[in-house]
């Protein structure tokens, strides 16, 4: 019987993950903030229906704080981080806490001395921030965001986007200088029914074409500015990639993990098409239409991993949940 254990366990990603690993005969622990905040934690309690689920109580900032979950596990997915996006005190509240969160997991991962690998969760906006102009590149894991720009410029997210960055990089320097297996795991949007109550972000981006709110449109073309492309993939494919990476004996490094790498103006055509029955709030005269970019995931396909979900199948998911939700407007049948 494996054991895993899941930081940030009542997050988007990491709720899914654990039920999955759940469904696979995993035992898992999960650590969270406050194991008796019910609202917080309630999704994942329905889980321990599946299997062993623990939740232990952490903050990641205290060295040691982790060490009870750990022991005696197999694989830790290292999932939490902090995600205060508009962050006022990006350095205080999101660039050094993921720093030295992540250290912190990996310094507890060392003592435990039972854990093979740490799968670590970082982002593809840690990848694809930088300044070159035109149109065509593709990235693999040899790039990196642009640090010095992200802290000189300060375009909006730049702490967001600097903390995971800046984390990546000092989680496998740690593993190397300790001879510790660690897999870095890097996906773009992630899209796909969470198990919470609260729509995730993702799906109010996927579907704002069709619900027409401007901030969540305006989100995803700041996503383009910024990062060159809009990439997502489903979040069943992601949570498969992390246990794929995580029981694949030959895996090192870093992985890129995305299904599909678009345009704004390529998702409006491609909803109006697909989809007629609704009206797209966006004129694609007014924006770019192709990418400047595209993320490859050709690292993780030679590897062996298949994603299940390409881009008609990840919005018929987010339409269906949005449906389900009321998110979306009614249908045009004229």
């Amino acid at each position: 019987m494996k054991k895993a254990c899941v930081t940030g366990g009542n997050g988007y990603l990491a709720s899914a993950l654990i039920k999955q690993l759940l469904e696979n005969g995993y035992h898992v622990n999960a650590t969270v903030r406050n194991p008796d905040d019910i609202a917080k934690v309630s999704h994942l309690k329905k889980l321990e229906e599946i299997g062993t689920l623990k939740l232990f109580q952490a903050d990641l900032m205290v060295e040691g704080s982790v060490d009870e979950a750990v022991i005696g596990c197999d694989y830790v997915f290292h999932v939490a981080a902090p995600t205060n996006l508009m962050s006022d005190d990006p350095e205080n509240e999101l660039i050094r806490p993921a720093i030295q969160g992540t250290l912190n997991v990996l310094k507890s991962c060392l003592k435990a001395k039972t854990v093979e690998r740490v799968v670590y969760t970082s982002s593809g906006s840690a990848v694809s921030v930088n300044q070159q102009k035109g149109t065509g590149y593709v990235l693999d894991e040899e790039a990196w965001s642009d640090v010095d720009y992200l802290m000189g410029e300060k375009p909006p997210t730049w702490g967001y986007i600097v903390s995971k960055t800046l984390a990546e990089k000092e989680a496998l320097k740690f593993a190397s200088e300790n001879q510790m297996d660690l897999v870095t795991i890097v996906p773009t949007l992630i899209v796909g029914p969470g198990l919470s109550l609260e729509v995730p972000v993702s799906i109010h981006m996927a579907l704002s074409l069709f619900t027409g709110d401007e901030m969540w449109i305006n989100g995803l073309s700041a996503m383009e500015t910024l990062s060159g492309s809009i990439s997502m993939v489903h979040l069943k494919d992601i949570v498969r990639a992390h246990i794929f990476l995580a029981e694949n004996p030959s895996a090192s490094g870093r992985y890129i993990c995305t299904a599909v790498n678009t345009s704004l103006a390529e998702i409006a055509s491609f909803l109006t098409k697909q989809y007629p029955q609704y009206k797209v709030f966006i004129d694609v005269h007014d924006i770019p239409a192709k990418a400047k970019l595209s993320l490859s995931s050709k690292k993780l396909i030679q590897a062996g991993y298949e994603f299940n979900y390409n881009m008609e199948e990840i919005f018929d998911t987010a339409i269906e949940y949005g449906k389900s939700k009321g998110m979306l407007p009614k249908q045009d049948h004229s």
